[in-house]
């Protein structure tokens, strides 16, 4: 008999609730939950193609160890014993920096991704660590971190309350969302409008986002920051500045006036390719709504000046009053949050503690360029990667110059991939560690709760028990670091034990925290959960600003202690006292409640205060002004999301290939008439890092002067099994950049609105 189970979609940010139907260990259909508390039954087609992901045949489903030159079966021991006799023998003959990591796109959307790469990083004691975030959202977290103190405080826009929403360079429609967590935001968008508010998109294509908008601006690819700035500038100029209750905690005002002072409406309206008048009415009309939220993404982060783009938004929400604010742009408070602390100054954010070997990329919140990789392998000297341990990633395809990457990865003395799929880049390992499909593992969103527009939380424990020969990927992860330790055959409950412990002694020892002073060993022996992964989670729920903080236990002299009084108000249906066993008993999860304002709170500033002009910003500016006198490119190239795709790991799902997820290069009529070009027909696409062909599609959706090419294709590389990829490849759009294009401030590659030439192929 068919049964169900209740389960959180992972395959992309809206985290929605599932219905799975399940007929003895497959999944065979998956509709949305109508009670999850959240998402209300939302679901696109990624969560519908759930079983297929799951049950996908190319799934490796056994390690592979590379044995004469090839990659074979092989049992777990076998597998973690090759690991364990090759890193730590490099890092003893190389050092550690001799190791890199990189962590791809599907890490936030896994418990062990969340959970282990920090204990890894820790074992290995490299800095070379490699993340998707330097191809898509660092810009966000290093002018998070220069405003507020700390990188990970990331206001989100209040959807369900805002009157007046600006979105630049997001396509929410067919993303679901990116840095904003919310179920049913194209339905979100449409209430917006039904209450009478107003959405106006900035973005140089008519997307499905900008089809629904009141108001849609088309400017230059790569001006968003000119463009903001001009907006900043006019609020100031006009005196249409309201900072309202955040005054007291503002510094800079007059400074950033004279910062932004030849910006004007005027100066930057040739750049941006709109007009002064256009400027002006949307920075007017942006003062004037009565809530109000501006939302950047990846169009407006993935881009040269994009650390300044994502600084100019918050920038605007500041100046109108509408940061940290019901209706405006709001900071969540996860359940695995730590507790709010008194608020007062702190050690502040830094840029460049190191540098990376060979071009000297300054590290942004403790990474590097992911463009700097291969450079970072293929040159000879001290402190050449030797070794690299890749989770989750496919930087051959997500990263600039793949071809280049792919022959470094091809010299590696050893790599390890934990991947499902024999892909462009885990072809290259020594040693491939695959994790057990969704329906096999528990759930939790550590990193996609912090971003979320309300906050909420959910459990999801496996669907389907751990087949037999499968591990679990926190187990899998658990073992690594292990083996990279020394410590290979150890019991992989040490880990999450050590790390129970490491975080129970801290909090004992914290002067403001409720559980100063008591022991860290008795307070582990409370912790609820079947395994060390759910034993930590249970604690972080604890610890959290909603948790119980051992609430009715017992002091070391026997006195009961007072911990339940949560540290921030519950939400509708809580009250004090969350933690694993009670999580357990709302499958369809807990509501906390709408976001609250929390500043001065949070902000970890040395000042204790919003800087609104830092000094790493104000220097950028300068460069940013020369840019007014620039010529622009005639072709610009900018990229695309597709409805049923995530970056390139959904490609090799049949019910998602095809129909309009398609490896094409959309250009305008006017200038396909002018190069020459046909719609259907082949063209050559050339920029730095060389020429790529494929289709063109004629289509009138995007401005004169701008191409798109979408992200993640090129599934052509001999070695890998992508059975369903492998039919319709496409091209690589990042082998059009060879990474010397970066966002100096954020390391972040610049993706979009490049310049390219295009000519047709007879």
């Amino acid at each position: 008999m068919p049964r169900t189970a209740l389960r959180i979609c992972p395959l992309c940010e809206a985290t929605c609730g599932l219905t799975l139907t399940i007929e003895g260990a497959t999944v065979t259909g998956a509709r949305g939950d109508r009670d999850d508390v959240f998402s209300r039954g939302f679901i696109c087609p990624k969560g519908a193609a759930f079983g297929g992901l799951d049950a996908d045949p190319d799934r490796l489903r056994t390690p592979l160890v590379r044995r004469d030159g090839r990659l074979r079966e092989a049992t777990w021991e076998e597998a973690f014993q090759a690991i364990a006799d090759a890193v730590p023998a490099l890092v003893a003959a190389y050092g550690p920096q001799s190791v890199g990591v990189v962590l791809g796109n599907p890490n936030v959307h896994t418990m062990a991704g969340q959970l282990y790469p920090p204990l890894l990083l820790k074992a290995l004691g490299t800095r070379n660590l490699f993340t998707a975030s330097t191809l898509d959202q660092m810009p966000k977290h290093v002018s998070s971190g220069l405003l507020f103190g700390d990188p990970f405080a990331i206001p989100v826009p209040d959807l369900d309350r805002t009157d007046f929403l600006l979105l630049l360079g997001a396509n929410p429609v067919e993303s679901n969302g990116s840095l904003c967590t919310a179920p049913d935001f194209p339905g979100r968008l449409k209430a917006l409008r039904a209450r009478g508010g107003t959405l106006v998109v900035v973005d140089p294509r008519r997307t499905r986002t900008a089809k629904l908008a009141d108001r849609h601006l088309a400017p230059r690819p790569g001006s968003d920051a000119l463009l903001l700035a001009a907006l900043a500038h006019t609020l100031l100029a006009e005196e249409l500045t309201d900072p309202g209750v955040l005054a007291e905690h503002v510094q800079g005002i007059g400074e950033l006036g004279e910062a932004l002072g030849s910006f004007t409406p005027e100066a930057v309206a040739p750049a941006c390719d709109l007009t002064a008048e256009e400027i002006r009415a949307l920075a007017r009309d942006l003062a004037a709504a009565p809530t109000a939220a501006v939302y950047g993404r990846i169009g407006s982060c993935t881009v040269e000046y994009g650390t300044l783009a994502s600084w100019l938004v918050d920038v605007l929400n500041i100046l109108t009053g509408n940061l940290d604010r019901p209706g405006g742009a709001l900071f969540p408070l996860s359940a695995t949050d730590r507790a709010p602390r008194p608020a007062g100054p702190g050690k502040g954010f830094r840029l460049g503690r190191w540098h990376s070997r060979v071009s000297g990329h300054p590290e942004a919140k403790a990474e590097l360029p992911l463009s700097a990789l291969a450079e970072e392998i293929d040159t000879p000297g001290e402190g050449r990667i030797r070794a690299l341990v890749s989770i989750a990633a496919n930087p051959v395809l997500s990263a600039p110059d793949g071809r280049r990457l792919d022959a470094a990865l091809a010299g590696l003395d050893f790599m390890v991939s934990i991947d499902p799929y024999l892909n462009e880049t885990s072809r290259h390992a020594h040693v491939v560690l695959p994790p057990a499909p969704p329906s096999q593992s528990a759930h939790f969103d550590f990193s996609f709760n912090t971003f979320a527009i309300r906050n909420q939380v959910r459990y999801s424990p496996p669907a389907v028990p751990l087949e037999d020969g499968r591990m679990d990927e926190c187990e899998i992860q658990a073992r690594l670091v292990l083996a990279v330790s020394g410590m290979h055959g150890t019991d992989p409950v040490a880990v999450d034990e050590l790390a129970i412990g490491t975080t129970l002694a801290r909090e004992c020892a914290d002067p403001d925290s409720p559980l100063r002073g008591q022991d860290p060993a008795r307070l582990a022996g409370l912790l609820a959960g079947g395994s060390g992964p759910e034993r930590r989670l249970d604690l972080m729920l604890r610890l959290g600003p909603y948790g119980d903080r051992f609430a009715g236990t017992a002091t070391d002299s026997g006195t009961p202690t007072e911990l339940g009084t949560p540290a921030t108000p519950t939400g509708p249906g809580t009250s004090a006292g969350l933690g694993l066993e009670r999580l357990r008993a709302h499958p369809h999860g807990i509501d906390l409640g709408p976001l609250r304002p929390r500043l001065p709170g949070l902000l970890k500033t040395r000042s204790g205060s919003i800087e609104l002009l830092p000094d790493p910003i104000a220097a950028e500016l300068p460069r940013l002004r020369a840019t007014l006198a620039d010529r622009p490119a005639a072709l610009v190239l900018v990229g695309r999301r597709h409805l049923r795709s995530n970056n390139s790991w959904l490609h090799n799902v049949p019910a998602l290939a095809g129909g309009s997820n398609r490896c094409t290069l959309q250009v305008h009529p006017d200038d396909a008439a002018r190069l020459g070009l046909t719609d259907g027909r082949p063209a050559r696409i050339t920029a730095d890092g060389g020429s790529l062909e494929v289709p063109v599609e004629i289509t009138d959706s995007l401005r004169r002067g701008v191409v798109s090419l979408p992200h993640g294709w090129g599934h052509d590389r001999p070695g890998t099994r992508l059975s369903v990829a492998a039919a319709a490849p496409g091209v690589n759009v990042n082998q059009l950049l060879d990474g010397s294009r970066l966002d100096p401030l954020s390391g972040t590659a610049v993706l979009n609105g490049f310049p390219v030439e295009l000519t047709p192929i007879p």
